[in-house]
């Protein structure tokens, strides 16, 4: 064929396209086409290599073979190290590229945008790895590495036919594999496939698509197709109306937005809103199935998998639903077509985390169509349709709905799946926030979930003790971490079954507290937080405390409260109440921990009011022995709790009350709460609406009124009015409290106006007698001066 008539797609500057390079000249093309043919004569050559090397991989000289000397340094200029526009970097990658900012490669790249919710896709790049190292010059490399080379020279120097069979050929190599998605990257491919995006040409557009679409599963290429631009062309192609180029376009950019700088690319370019458009396929459920509308569903879903990786991002969820997407996927779920079904259920699992989609989810009817997929024979389908019950269960109405719906029975019953350690941990998810309401832990009850959850604790795979304190990749471990993530939500499942003393019981029975207990010792802090929850709650059962006790729980409970944790120091000191309330001898067992309460006193210091609220609680239960009030006394604990009275939080008044109520009972603490200005902010409390407050503070205040000054102090501050209401309530303690305090009050109001009468009684008896005794100084005067006068009359 002349040169003339060639229709050469270049990538590199070298060749001209119509397509791609309009303004180069008629001369310039046949030089390039000669150019062309003559490296196109060392085919035989190529193939003898190809030959040699089914005895073994065969050195190929790469000085030899990609020459970027004379003729051939046109045809392979990518491979320069250093070229014109930068490193493997043509022209037209150089101009589409030239705006676009790129940040660092490093681990320290995070995602502004991220919500930090857990996801089903790591953000970090540590997690993807990040691959872009290149392979050694003088590595043994199989021969596919450099059949790829070669055909990706053939792209960016053939014509339009010998495009398209590169683009077979190069699909038809085994794109799945790292070596061959590196070479693809190393030889310069990637520019060269992105570039193809933006031809005229539909087939090069689908082959290059195809082979994106498979290189992008390695992180490293998902990275080197943002970095080149590859993300906006296909954006564009969204909006082709032929419908493979969209399914393609949008499957690989659910592959590239695997990142956080990709898919901030993505919803930039307006990606978002011409992704939601696909989902709108108004012959979903139409039968008979033609082949217009299986090409339709099949949109819809690249569409919904595209949109799935984008959810990732809090700015994308919030542009999806902008778009009008929570409509479209509440349409799709109904879909009875499981391909389509996974990627929408994946979506809505990423939305759920935000508060306004799962009142959409709860309101568009689609926790109906949740429970009803739990029962599909898909395991990849039920674990996320339990993920997003898991999240949405957070909401009381919700819970509600998947009992109305009968979605427990299905939940209790993939507890079961120990093959699918995912599908476990999302079941048993769903099932711990769903037990957060009564009414669903009673329907729970009557299928034995109490046996079963118990069951799951003690039925662990041997990995567990091996490997638990181990980070690494290996299979073993992965399943340690996989099995946490069930024991996070069997635990916290027990934890509210706990709630009612008839499952403290079974748990008991079922002898579910000695596992709870050989948690302690573990390192996962999501685990400890709800284990040392689930235990504090048993705990109030004073049967349970000897069983805890028996397997070293309190210790090891009180050796959390070292944990760098705030949730977890918060739940042990909670766990720890009811230990100490219901433990026999707790004095002397609360002693024998050697430093234990002098961390409980500075766990004071914390800056987190749930701690101290623990602490508080703690402290509370601690003081009610005589000696260890004395050694707390010691370390400082009343001013310390006198610091803390000035707060406005209940969650803390009513734990800081209680410990201000024990601690008044050791020598002069009465004194000197009220020295350090703890009684006035105490009276401040009696304006909380909650009532246990108001208890907790009378008490304190009964306390604090044994102490004349104190009785001055609440007298000054108005407590009387607020304790006058609080005799006519209806807690029986809070009324004997307040009576108490006002009894207080009252007798040294009382006291104090004896005091007074008898004061003003003695000054008045003073001032008579003083006037009495003017009186006579006054008559024995007047009498001196009648005798002075009758002298000098008589004189």
């Amino acid at each position: 064929m002349p040169a003339e008539h060639m229709d050469i797609i270049d990538t590199n500057n070298s060749l001209g396209a119509p397509g791609l390079y309009p303004s180069m000249n008629n001369a310039n093309i046949e030089h390039q086409a000669a150019v062309l043919n003559k490296s196109q004569s060392n085919k035989t050559r190529d193939a003898t290599a190809d030959d040699n090397s089914e005895t073994g991989p065969t050195k190929v000289d790469s000085s030899e073979t990609w020459s970027s000397s004379g003729e051939n340094a046109h045809l392979i200029g990518p491979l320069d190290e250093n070229g014109p526009y930068g490193h493997f970097v043509d022209l037209i990658t150089h101009e589409r590229i030239k705006d676009q900012k790129l940040s660092p490669r490093n681990a320290t790249d995070t995602d502004d945008e991220s919500t930090g919710e857990p996801s089903s896709e790591s953000d970090t790049d540590a997690e993807e790895g990040t691959g872009s190292s290149k392979q050694e010059p003088n590595a043994d490399l199989p021969a596919e590495y450099w059949q790829i080379g070669k055909l990706v020279k053939y792209l960016k120097g053939g014509n339009q036919t010998s495009t398209i069979i590169s683009l077979c050929a190069l699909r038809d190599m085994p794109l799945r594999t790292e070596v061959c998605q590196l070479a693809v990257r190393d030889v310069g491919g990637v520019d060269v496939l992105i570039n193809l995006l933006e031809t005229d040409e539909v087939r090069c557009k689908l082959g290059a698509l195809k082979i994106l679409k498979e290189i992008s599963h390695n992180p490293a290429l998902r990275r080197a197709i943002s970095d080149r631009g590859g993300i906006k062309p296909m954006v564009e192609l969204l909006r082709s109306p032929n419908r493979d180029l969209k399914c393609l376009s949008a499957e690989a950019i659910a592959n590239v937005a695997k990142f956080p700088r990709a898919r901030r690319t993505v919803r930039q370019n307006s990606g978002i809103k011409k992704l939601v458009a696909l989902l709108d396929c108004p012959n979903l459920n139409s039968y008979p199935m033609t082949p217009e509308v299986e090409r339709d569903i099949e949109v819809a879903r690249c569409g919904a998998l595209a949109l799935w990786s984008c959810s990732k991002s809090a700015r994308s969820k919030v542009a999806m639903k902008k778009a009008g997407v929570i409509s479209l996927l509440a349409r799709l779920l109904k879909s009875p077509h499981e391909a389509m079904l996974i990627p929408v259920v994946g979506t809505l699992e990423e939305c759920a985390s935000e508060q306004s989609y799962r009142v959409a989810i709860r309101t568009e009817g689609m926790i109906e169509d949740l429970v009803a997929n739990l029962r599909s024979d898909n395991q990849e389908l039920q674990m996320h349709c339990a993920a997003t019950i898991f999240k949405c269960a957070a909401d009381a109405e919700t819970r509600d709905l998947v009992r109305y719906h009968g979605g427990l029975s299905p939940l209790v019953d993939l507890l079961s799946q120990q093959d699918n350690k995912e599908l476990q941990a999302a079941a048993t998810g769903a099932v711990w926030k769903c037990a957060i309401s009564p009414e669903n832990v009673a329907e729970l009850q009557k299928q034995g979930i109490i046996e079963k959850l118990v069951k799951l604790l003690t039925d662990q795979p041997e990995e567990m003790k091996n490997y638990l304190y181990v980070n690494s990749v290996s299979a073993r471990v992965k399943l340690v971490s996989r099995t946490e993530k069930v024991l996070v939500n069997v635990v916290g499942a027990l934890g509210e079954m706990a709630a009612d003393v008839k499952n403290v019981n079974l748990i008991k029975r079922t002898n579910g507290i000695p596992p709870l207990v050989s948690l302690l010792t573990g390192t996962n802090q999501e685990l400890l937080v709800n284990t040392t929850r689930a235990l504090g709650r048993i705990a109030v059962d004073p049967d349970s405390v000897p069983i805890i006790d028996r397997n070293d729980g309190i210790r090891l409970l009180w050796s959390l409260l070292k944990n760098p944790n705030p949730d977890v120091q918060a739940n042990a000191a909670w766990a720890l109440c009811p230990c100490i309330e219901n433990a026999k001898d707790s004095g002397e067992m609360v002693r024998s921990f050697v430093g234990g309460l002098e961390i409980i006193v500075s766990l004071l210091h914390s800056e987190h009011v749930n701690v101290r609220a623990a602490v508080c609680g703690a402290i509370s239960k601690i003081a009610m022995d005589e000696e260890n009030l004395a050694v707390i006394t010691d370390h400082g604990v009343v001013p310390l709790i006198s610091s803390l009275s000035h707060t406005k939080n209940d969650v803390l008044r009513r734990p800081l009350a209680d410990a201000i109520a024990r601690c008044c009972c050791w020598g002069t603490n009465r004194s000197e709460f009220g020295k350090a200005g703890a009684v006035r902010p105490l009276v401040s409390y009696l304006k909380s609406t909650d009532p246990e407050v108001h208890c907790s503070t009378a008490k304190a205040l009964y306390q604090l009124s044994r102490q004349p000054e104190n009785c001055m102090e609440m007298h000054a501050a108005g407590a009387v009015d607020y304790l006058l209401e609080m005799v006519g309530s209806k807690n029986a303690e809070l009324q004997s409290a307040a009576a108490a305090c006002i009894s207080n009050i009252r007798r040294l109001a009382l006291a104090t106006e004896k005091v007074l009468q008898e004061r003003r009684v003695k000054a008045q008896a003073e001032y008579m007698k003083q006037l009495a005794h003017q009186r006579q100084q006054l008559e024995a005067g007047g009498k001196q001066v009648d005798e002075e006068g009758e002298e000098e009359e008589e004189e």
